[in-house]
């Protein structure tokens, strides 16, 4: 059997992967290296014009716990911006979902980076302990406070990814996409509203449908205790025809470019899928190689098309100049020992 674990990272495009990260990193407690890594996406080319082009990627995590963020940016070509401000239903990841343990402290704590705040504390209907603002690269994130943690005893944490938002254009078939193959079982709902938060977010007022998807079974696998759980929010605009984030711009390009999930026993997940007509548009089949980590990696696409990862981690660096690694076991649904997480956060 396969294992749908939680979400891993998400994948963020920009024009300089650095700067970005440098931000992330000091303001966001994403300060723990997996990789950095040059190379060609040479299995990427369906989604990149039919090239191949040469990336610089980095992946972080927080040592507090959550899904990390995989930082991207192409160094063969320019990166282009999308061409629209985004706006809730667009189709595609809108939002990015983060958590803390104290909203308000952390209401107060990205106030003071003078960045566009779209809505306050107590705004959203759905989410009361939240806020979203738009980081200084024009990618929009939501602060959720959270009691989910990888170390409990912390307290003021800012933590790592606990979803997105993504923008749907049936919401039947989207919910049965993410609660079937995803599990994806518990969906809060709220339908033909009009709703303060999402409105400040798109400047006009509209209707939506809108949908927010959570597990009532905890994840499992080796790192399902740091990341943690997850929600997915799903948003279909009703009086608008909604852009497409992606269209005629390249994966790897400025933006969310991926919503990706740790993953046991891909091939029985590939076989799965398979049975659904779910196919995977990408697929490492036996091994990548990121310099620090090693697994394997395959895509699908959701009802829209946005795009879906799964990775197979076979290794992860532990400490990396003196050439240890750990070989993650293949079959273990047991999270992995406390101690080893440390040692990769102390030498990384």
């Amino acid at each position: 059997m396969h294992n749908i674990s939680s979400i891993q990272q998400v994948g963020l495009g920009s024009a300089d992967v650095q700067e970005v990260y440098k931000w992330y990193k000091k303001h966001l407690c994403m300060n723990i290296q997996v990789f950095s890594e040059k190379a060609e996406a040479k299995l990427m080319s369906n989604y990149t014009g039919g090239k191949i082009h040469s990336r610089h990627a980095i992946l972080a995590l927080n040592k507090f716990g959550g899904g990390g963020i995989e930082f991207w940016q192409f160094t063969s070509r320019d990166s282009e911006p999308v061409s629209f401000k985004i706006k809730p239903g667009d189709l595609g990841i809108s939002m990015m979902k983060m958590k803390v343990s104290n909203i308000e402290e952390a209401f107060a704590r990205i106030k003071e980076l003078e960045v566009n705040i779209y809505y306050e504390v107590g705004d959203n209907i759905m989410d009361p302990s939240s806020f979203a603002f738009q980081d200084p690269f024009g990618n929009d994130v939501q602060m959720i406070e959270s009691s989910n943690w990888y170390d409990p005893k912390r307290k003021d944490k800012q933590g790592g990814v606990i979803g997105v938002t993504i923008g749907v254009t049936d919401m039947d078939q989207s919910i049965s996409f993410y609660k079937e193959l995803l599990n994806f079982d518990i969906v809060r709902n709220l339908h033909l509203e009009t709703y303060k938060d999402l409105d400040n977010i798109a400047g006009e007022k509209l209707k939506y449908k809108r949908v927010v998807l959570e597990h009532s079974k905890p994840r499992k696998g080796p790192f399902a205790k740091l990341l943690g759980s997850n929600e997915i929010e799903l948003i279909q605009v009703l009086d608008r025809e909604p852009n497409k984030i992606f269209d005629s711009r390249y994966w790897g390009d400025q933006g969310f470019i991926h919503l990706c999930f740790d993953v046991q026993r891909m091939s029985a997940l590939k076989k799965k899928f398979a049975g659904k007509n779910i196919r995977f548009t990408v697929d490492s089949s036996d091994s990548f190689d990121m310099g620090k980590a090693a697994g394997r990696f395959a895509y699908i696409e959701d009802p829209d098309g946005t795009l879906i990862e799964f990775v197979e981690t076979h290794k992860i660096p532990i400490i990396p100049w003196l050439g240890w690694y750990y070989t993650v076991p293949k079959d273990l649904s047991s999270s992995l020992p406390d101690w080893l997480f440390r040692l990769m956060f102390f030498f990384s």
